[in-house]
């Protein structure tokens, strides 16, 4: 299958920039250097898909350059279905993923549907168009660990012993996050390309073989309290017993390998290789082995926190599958509950901005403005000078940054008058990760013990979608699954095209105030004293009527 890369420059394949920003991020999605597997349409997180079949993708990209300022493409599952005269102000494209009504709502039934070729995986931003590669999750990450160092260790990781593993597309931000908040890193990956892969691109500092060699490079770091990155090639449930069996206690204990679809999780044994034979050979006896080998896992993680590690859950719904293998209680607490949650309560989360030229100067400068008119706020100034020096960009140049409701729109409206009087080579497209206050329901993981019980409750990254749909959102998406699996959460995506005009500023000030002040409202409905002081205030842009 030909790998498609996506245009650059400032020249229209499109009949407007609202379609171009939408093709460019379509295909940088399979961009050969961020997409895990591109001549799968696979982007990341096991089987993310941007698309149901190769067939589909080519249909989805000659639909987008054919259609009108007045049209929107319908998109299920990864399929064009349908074109239909709106208005200019609507979406051009809106996509439902993965739905499936709740008593259906299985990895069985998924794949049985899937394999008759009627519905595909999208994860989250895969099947929005907006993955970015491993910086799309990279704040979030260091926001995770900067949390954990401020509730546990005083405000940094200097000199503390951090064990995670995967290195794939969303677990690779982990060695730099851990790093830049000053700690030291072993994260177990069982596939040694892929170890390779991350050194060469500086994600890691050094590979290991075992165990006692990764052991022996910390110890100086750990007493010197300097940062390092450790990339140790095994399988995290044997290296985690390991920790067990010699009585090493991290201080801080994770993980991020695709636990939620045990289609992708390697079990205990085998090589990657030795693994895609069995998955493919008989994937009922894959299962069972890789459910054994997680059982072993999470209990080894239980053992670490009963002798004092911090242990948590990084969303990958880790738990819920050493639950289904046999272990009981509540393990241990989901990092959302534990360290994100009143980051959503002021409606701040992950929003992010690519640059469609695929020139790095025009992020490089939306830096400098972001730098400057955000000065006083040390968080965002020091996260874009970490980002700058340690982060290089794959595909089309993007960065993203943890803003609230009013920064969003703040920092939205500049970014299309730069576009607007020529500073920028080419539109910018604004979109954010789904991990987001109003944008998703996933009960073990971002609304997993809410406040008032309404962990479960989907209505919000419903009405997150028509509300978007609503305030002239380029693209929006609903969505099944995300990163904990089918049947375990509802999410909701959507992406706004800045190129320059009026109506543009139009839509960017109604989507981002609307999308995030949504979220302060989920919260305050669930009883947070901060989302309520925050919707009750006269800057709030919306009515609460909670």
């Amino acid at each position: 299958m030909e790998i498609l890369k996506s245009p650059t420059g400032n020249q229209l394949n499109c009949k407007g920039w609202q379609q171009e920003g939408l093709l460019r991020l379509l295909l940088n999605c399979l961009h050969p250097d961020i997409a895990k597997k591109p001549q799968d349409l696979i982007a990341y997180g096991g089987s993310g898909k941007v698309a149901r079949n190769y067939e589909c993708l080519i249909r989805i990209i000659d639909i987008l350059k054919n259609l009108e300022n007045d049209e929107t493409l319908l998109v299920q599952s990864g399929k064009p279905v349908g074109v239909f005269r709106t208005f200019s102000f609507a979406p051009r494209v809106i996509m439902a993923g993965a739905l499936l009504v709740p008593k259906w709502s299985t990895w069985e039934t998924f794949y049985e549907l899937e394999k008759k070729g009627l519905t595909a995986y999208g994860q989250s931003t895969a099947g929005s168009w907006s993955y970015i590669g491993t910086q799309g999750i990279l704040q979030g990450t260091w926001e995770t660990f900067n949390q954990v160092a401020k509730k546990h260790f005083g405000g940094n990781l200097r000199g503390k012993l951090i064990l995670s593993s995967g290195l794939g597309e969303m677990g690779s931000a982990q060695p730099l996050a851990i790093t830049a908040n000053g700690g030291v890193a072993i994260i177990v990956e069982v596939d040694k390309s892929v170890v390779k892969k991350r050194l060469l691109s500086s994600v890691i500092d050094v590979m290991a073989t075992s165990l006692d060699e990764a052991l022996d490079i910390t110890a100086g770091y750990i007493s010197r309290k300097e940062p390092v990155s450790i990339g140790l090639v095994g399988n995290a449930a044997d290296v985690y017993e390991e920790f067990v069996k010699k009585g090493i206690v991290p201080d801080v204990v994770t993980d991020q390998t695709p636990a939620h679809d045990l289609k992708s999780y390697v079990p205990s044994g085998f090589s990657v290789e030795e693994a895609a034979e069995l998955r493919e050979r008989n994937p009922h006896i894959y299962e069972e082995k890789a459910l054994k080998t997680i059982k072993r896992h999470v209990s080894a993680m239980v053992s670490l926190k009963e002798k004092g590690a911090v242990v948590f859950d990084y969303g990958n719904n880790l738990r819920t599958q050493g639950r289904k293998a046999g272990l009981k209680g509540a393990l241990f607490p989901s990092f959302v509950a534990e360290y994100i949650r009143p980051l959503f309560c002021e409606g701040r989360g992950p929003f992010r901005w690519v640059a469609l030229s695929g020139d790095p100067e025009d992020i490089y400068r939306t830096d400098e403005v972001i730098k400057a008119i955000f000065k006083n706020d040390k968080r965002i100034v020091e996260w874009i000078d970490f980002v700058e020096k340690r982060f290089s960009f794959h595909g089309l140049p993007a960065r993203v940054c943890w803003l609230n409701y009013r920064e969003r729109v703040l920092f939205g409206e500049i970014i299309n008058h730069m576009v607007r009087i020529g500073e920028l080579k080419a539109p910018i497209a604004i979109t954010r990760d789904h991990m987001d206050a109003a944008a998703v329901a996933s009960p073990f993981r971002e609304t997993e013990a809410m406040k008032d019980g309404s962990d479960a409750i989907a209505d919000w990254p419903v009405l997150n979608a028509m509300l978007n749909c609503c305030s002239g959102a380029t693209l929006v998406g609903l969505y099944q699954g995300g990163g904990v699996g089918i049947g375990y959460s509802i999410h909701s995506g959507m992406t706004v095209i800045a190129d320059g005009t009026e109506e543009a500023e139009k839509r960017l000030q109604l989507v981002l105030k609307s999308d995030p002040a949504l979220g302060v409202i989920r919260y305050a409905d669930a009883g947070y004293e901060i989302a309520k002081e925050i919707a009750k205030s006269q800057s709030f842009p919306a009515k609460a009527v909670f």
